[in-house]
């Protein structure tokens, strides 16, 4: 049994790692960290959890029982603790913050992206994550750079549920407020836009161009959904074969001929991705839930291939499809 150490319990995205992680035949959690919630249960913040864990929240962190630790933490949070903690040299890491997705000689952190990294992430000890909104875009677009074919700005719109505002309470989740709404923020700046550039950059060293990338609350719960434009007068026959070859081997992206919605993936760890070809204009559309394949989803696969699992082991879930 893998034994399994999360800090950062009380959030979304620690809410999903759970109940991945309680229901996978090869882990045992040995600790759940939260100072603000120490003594008790989980289930008094994951109340989806009633009937399927007795855990308990602690403030104590025996690093020494476990094989693999999983941060939840927010932005900026696991860097601190790797600063100021003796971490054990054979501990895995797996980092859902932004901290150490950009490739950095200050750390050894990989991008956990299996559709890019597979390899490097079966042989690493320390993971970190991708971004929610990154990993829908980057499935969208890794088999063009691949082929070499990202030479002009890229035009992306993607519409976010409103757990990626994580479990904090704002102006801006507020039900009242993002009930029969949708707004834009951060447009042309958001910060996952540098780690999607470097998996671009990965692939083709070449890649230059910018990506415009408006992104918009929606005012449902979970899900991302993308649309990509990029210029190209490859034929889209030829194009789909590229996106085929390309997920050929991966057991969570798919290339769908028909359209696409969110309800096909939420509550699962899939991106399907359908593509459509207007004049010179590829459209690119790209799907995701944003707390599994996103993020916990993800986490969860990248711990499969570090301890050499089956990738699909714990995953096989159900979509909400009505």
């Amino acid at each position: 049994m893998i034994k399994v150490g999360i800090i950062g319990g009380a959030g979304y995205t620690a809410g999903e790692l759970i109940r991945l992680l309680i229901n996978h035949p090869d882990v045992e959690i040995k600790f759940i960290n939260s100072s603000s919630n120490a003594g008790n249960k989980i289930t008094d913040v994951h109340e989806g959890l009633y009937g399927e864990t007795d855990l308990v929240f602690t403030d104590e962190l025996p690093l020494d029982t476990i094989d693999v630790l999983f941060f939840c933490t927010a932005h900026g949070d696991t860097k601190k603790f790797m600063e100021s903690h003796n971490v054990p040299e054979d501990l895995k890491i797996i980092d859902l913050s932004m901290d150490y997705r950009i490739k950095s000689d200050d750390h050894d952190f990989v991008y956990g992206l299996p559709e890019l990294n597979r390899r490097t992430i079966c042989q690493s000890k320390h993971v970190a994550n991708p971004g929610c909104f990154a990993t829908c875009i980057q499935l969208g677009l890794l088999p063009l750079a691949k082929h070499l074919m990202l030479n002009d700005d890229i035009m992306v719109n993607a519409i976010t549920g409103s757990t990626g505002a994580g479990v904090k309470p704002g102006a801006t989740s507020h039900f009242s407020w993002r009930n029969n709404n949708l707004s834009i923020y951060k447009p042309f700046a958001h910060q996952h836009v540098p780690e999607i550039k470097q998996s671009l950059k990965q692939l083709q060293n070449s890649f230059h161009s910018e990506i415009d990338f408006i992104p918009y609350r929606g005012d449902f719960p979970r899900g991302i959904f993308a649309t990509i434009v990029v210029k190209t007068k490859v034929e889209l026959e030829e194009i789909v074969k590229m996106y085929e070859e390309y997920y050929a081997e991966d057991s969570f992206t798919f290339v769908v001929d028909k359209n696409i919605d969110l309800k096909q993936v939420v509550n699962t760890n899939k991106c399907l991705i359908h593509l459509e070809k207007h004049g010179d204009k590829l459209l690119i559309v790209s799907c995701i839930d944003n707390l599994l394949k996103g993020a916990s989803g993800q986490a969860v696969h990248n711990m499969n291939l570090m301890f050499n699992l089956e990738e699909t082991v714990g995953l096989k879930l159900k979509p909400s499809a009505f």
